[in-house]
């Protein structure tokens, strides 16, 4: 039960550590790229890049014709965002501890909300990404509606579940450094059975339910949901309450793993 009041607690322990938190997280995400030439400006040259091969590799190459009559490019650009944000938050967040370990032997600092610093220092890049999209959406005359509101629901689900995940995965590597390399080879499993740059609707009907089970389904369809198909996220009341408790196990599961491992952490580091 301590655990569960800890986790209702924490939102407001973090409202109070927000200026702190603004500054670790702008410190993050500097420190990534200093000392090159370019700076931050890496930090966008990359997924943009990303973006340009698979666009021209599908729509140049294999000749992609539209899907659900919604230009390749849209389509691709709203399924992929969201996975580029989680797979660098995931990454970054679970070396987060190890990366600022300065900061562990602080008695007085909070180390469960360095994960919360990783997030924050790629939502830039992500927030970058989605205006870009809208101004796909413009060019291309795709009308923008109320649907559009809800990628504020969907990026938020998305970031308590990398949060969930990240409290176990950092205070874990600390001890196991191979977890660092299970996270990034389980990433690269997961975007080959997510509906990233392959359409949902591919897939054999008695396989839907397997492919549903991966929580990030739920977030990368939203996005298409959010921009493309216009659907409410509550007009899929099952699925949502399957990720919601999918996250909400993850997020007790790490708060339990996170306040087990942290008395150990500045023995280890």
């Amino acid at each position: 039960m301590n655990y569960l009041q800890h986790l209702i607690k924490f939102p407001l322990e973090l409202y109070h550590s927000r200026t702190m938190l603004k500054e670790l997280a702008i410190k993050d995400f500097k420190s990534r790229y200093l000392g090159s030439y370019l700076g931050v400006v890496w930090a966008f040259i990359q997924p943009a890049l990303m973006i340009g091969i698979y666009w021209f590799v599908f729509s140049i190459g294999f000749k992609s014709v539209p899907i659900d009559n919604i230009p390749f490019i849209i389509w691709l650009v709203s399924g992929i965002i969201p996975w580029f944000y989680f797979s660098e938050c995931f990454l970054q967040s679970t070396n987060s501890i190890i990366s600022n370990s300065f900061l562990v032997k602080k008695i007085v600092f909070r180390v469960s909300i360095l994960p919360i610093t990783s997030i924050m220092s790629s939502l830039f890049v992500h927030l970058f990404f989605i205006i870009i999209l809208f101004v796909l959406l413009i060019a291309y005359k795709i009308p923008i509606t109320l649907y559009f509101l809800q990628i504020f629901y969907y990026l938020f689900s998305l970031m308590l579940l990398i949060l969930g995940l990240s409290w176990i995965t950092s205070s874990i590597v600390i001890f196991l450094k191979d977890i660092s390399q299970i996270v990034a080879m389980s990433l690269q499993v997961l975007f080959w059975i997510t509906p990233v740059f392959w359409s949902f609707s591919i897939v054999p009907e008695k396989f839907h339910i397997l492919f549903k089970l991966n929580p990030l389904y739920y977030i990368v369809e939203g996005y298409r949901n959010c921009f493309i198909y216009h659907q409410w996220f509550w007009e899929q009341p099952y699925l949502t309450l399957y990720y919601w408790g999918i996250t909400l196990f993850f997020l007790i599961v790490g708060a339990l793993v996170f306040k087990r491992l942290r008395p150990h952490f500045a023995d280890v580091i």
